[in-house]
């Protein structure tokens, strides 16, 4: 998932893109990275004294001098340590107030993307960059971005200290140190392909313990546990070489930072023993030079770790603007339409739908749609597998956009109408029914933000929810309703899940239900009584089904046939057996996999 146009960009231009989340907390970085600045000088202030104290009270010997030296050097010590703690007072709260906004917004733009986005991106990569990117980003803020720029001017404020004892100490040390620079390109620039390889990898490996822990029962059933670790052990190896060759840049970076300066510090002693000779300098203006070179030391050791850090925080800046740069295609128009008689008229006006990978040469998936839903109607979608039943129950909601014609809601473009009034209208159940790690409460009344969900008007609306979809069990459960149902609702059934995601859509009370098959998973006893306590729910609601069963049929008043892309036959369930032989089929085929699934329940 990589951006040309975030690879193109120069790293601090890369970085300029954190300055809106940074901004309302600059003032306290900007206070820490003063008071780290004023630590970083009580260091280079020393040799200064030091040098005083050599060629004065030490060579005077003159004791209480000594001791006063002795003593301003401890001051300065201390108030080192000082600035160093006022540092990280300044700034690790700030930092953590943008790794807080960081993530908000980053959550807030994965809410908001379409459903496409996320057919295309991996959980796991996204859950990489929601954590481990976002934290390394705080990590740099409150440390590395503070450090990096001490550590530069400090290295730059201590050179030209040293031309103030002898030109040619300063000159050869600045000379000898020229190669760190060029070290220090090629270690961006191979570093920071390995960075972004080493975190994409890291988000692959995060999908796979995704979806092997949510596929932990189909491992063990079909016996793939093995494969499944073969697969996780070939990712994870994968990315430990890209650790160790990052390790190894790293590594040769830290050999020159170690071995260039060292090799300075020598050729400068010899000249500074040679320049004292001559009489051209002190032994305390020598001693405060070598001091002063020891003082810069960790600075410059310090700049491959903080090279290291920024590649990998420009990186993680990348990986995470990469998906706010997504475009989201599916949004409020500028000035939304409203309904004010919702009444549940839904017409679709010739439909076309293809998803965005589809390829230029393939037919449209839906290819012109007519269908007419009149208020409080019941209508049944049938199609063969694969016809584009499911595709089409996501145009309503917008879930996804219709890429021609126009689906209209009380006479309305639902392109025109927000997303809140929208979805406040129609509400969806899937065969697939998906559950969160909250009480069943929370999950039945998702969709009833107008209510408070622990008053007695909301646990009227969640009883007769529950009621309708057969879901009384919730009752019985340890907890009753506030029973928390676990990760996906994978610790009840998939009957238990399926109806109480019915009855989360029965609790929303929308003019328009669509439902995604949402019986297939119950038993034929349990079917016959969720179908008539939804007769009456669908009195004086609009719903469109899609019918995977026989039964499922009945509730309907009339038939929609899905037939290569379009509506081919409207009527009541008698009218289609008798005029359609593409329905009599389809029908018959239902009927088939009724029979499968009855005759399973029995052997049961």
């Amino acid at each position: 998932m990589s951006s040309s146009s975030s690879q193109r960009l120069s790293t601090p231009r890369a970085l300029a893109r954190l300055i809106p989340f940074v901004k309302p907390v600059l003032p306290r970085l900007i206070g820490g990275l003063f008071t780290a600045l004023a630590g970083a000088l009580m260091t280079l202030i020393i040799p200064l004294v030091l040098q005083g104290a050599v060629d004065g009270p030490i060579a005077d010997k003159n004791l209480p001098l000594i001791v006063w030296v002795c003593l301003g050097v401890l001051v300065l010590g201390v108030l080192e340590a000082v600035f160093v703690f006022l540092r990280r007072a300044f700034v690790l709260g700030p930092a953590t107030k943008v790794e807080y906004r960081i993530r908000q917004d980053f959550y807030e733009r994965l809410q908001r993307l379409p459903v496409a986005f996320h057919d295309r991106w991996q959980s796991g990569q996204l859950l990489s960059r929601m954590m481990q990117d976002i934290s390394l980003v705080r990590r740099w803020i409150a440390f590395g971005l503070i450090m990096l720029i001490v550590n530069v001017l400090t290295i730059i404020i201590g050179t030209v200290l040293l031309f103030r004892w002898h030109w040619a100490l300063g000159t050869s040390l600045i000379v000898l140190s020229i190669p760190l620079w060029f070290f220090g390109y090629r270690f961006e620039q191979r570093y920071g392909a390995l960075t972004r390889q080493s975190q994409d990898q890291a988000g692959d490996l995060a999908t796979s313990v995704e979806e092997s822990v949510h596929g932990i029962r189909v491992l063990k059933a079909f016996g793939r546990g093995k494969h499944a670790l073969q697969k996780f052990t070939r990712q994870a190896d994968t990315l430990r070489g890209t650790e160790m060759r990052k390790a190894h840049e790293v590594g040769l970076l830290w050999f020159w930072l170690d071995s260039v300066p060292m090799l300075a510090f020598g050729v400068c002693l010899l000249l500074g023993i040679w320049l004292a000779s001559l009489g051209q300098l002190t032994v305390g203006e020598l001693f405060a030079f070598f001091a002063m070179a020891t003082a810069l030391r960790w600075p410059l050791e310090s700049l491959g770790f903080l090279f290291s850090f920024l590649m990998d925080t420009r990186t993680a800046t990348d990986r995470v603007f990469e998906v706010f740069a997504e475009q989201n295609s599916i949004t409020d128009p500028a000035e939304p339409a409203t309904i004010t008689e919702p009444r549940g008229e839904l017409i679709f006006r010739g439909v076309h739908f293809r998803y965005p990978d589809s390829r230029a040469d393939e037919a449209d998936l839906l290819d012109g749609i007519d269908l007419a839903l009149r208020p409080g109607e019941t209508m049944a979608l049938v199609g063969l597998t694969g016809s584009g039943k499911t595709t089409l129950t996501t145009l309503p909601g917008r879930l996804y956009d219709v890429t021609g014609g126009a689906l209209e809601l009380d006479g309305v473009d639902v392109r025109e109408l927000s997303l809140g009034e929208l979805r406040r209208h129609i509400a969806m159940a899937f065969e697939d029914a998906t559950l969160f790690s909250a009480s069943v409460r929370e999950n039945v009344l998702l969709g009833r933000d107008d209510l408070d969900i622990h008053s007695p008007e909301a646990q009227a609306v969640l009883d007769e929810a529950l009621q309708t979809a057969q879901a009384q069990f919730a009752y019985e459960l340890p907890d009753g309703v506030d029973t928390t149902v676990g990760e996906e609702g994978l610790s009840l059934s998939g009957g238990q899940r399926q109806r109480l995601a019915l009855a989360r859509a029965v609790a929303a009370a929308p003019t328009v239900m669509v439902l995604d098959d949402p019986l297939s998973a119950l038993d034929v006893d349990t079917e016959a009584l969720v179908e008539a306590a939804l007769r009456r729910v669908l009195a004086s609601t609009t719903a469109l089904i899609v019918a995977h069963r026989s039964s499922t049929v009945a509730l309907a008043d009339r038939v929609a046939l899905l037939e290569n892309g379009r509506i081919s036959a409207v009527g009541t369930h008698a009218e289609l057996l008798h005029t359609s032989e593409h329905y009599r089929y389809v029908i018959s085929s239902l009927e088939v996999e009724d029979q499968h699934v009855r005759e399973t329940e029995v052997n049961l």
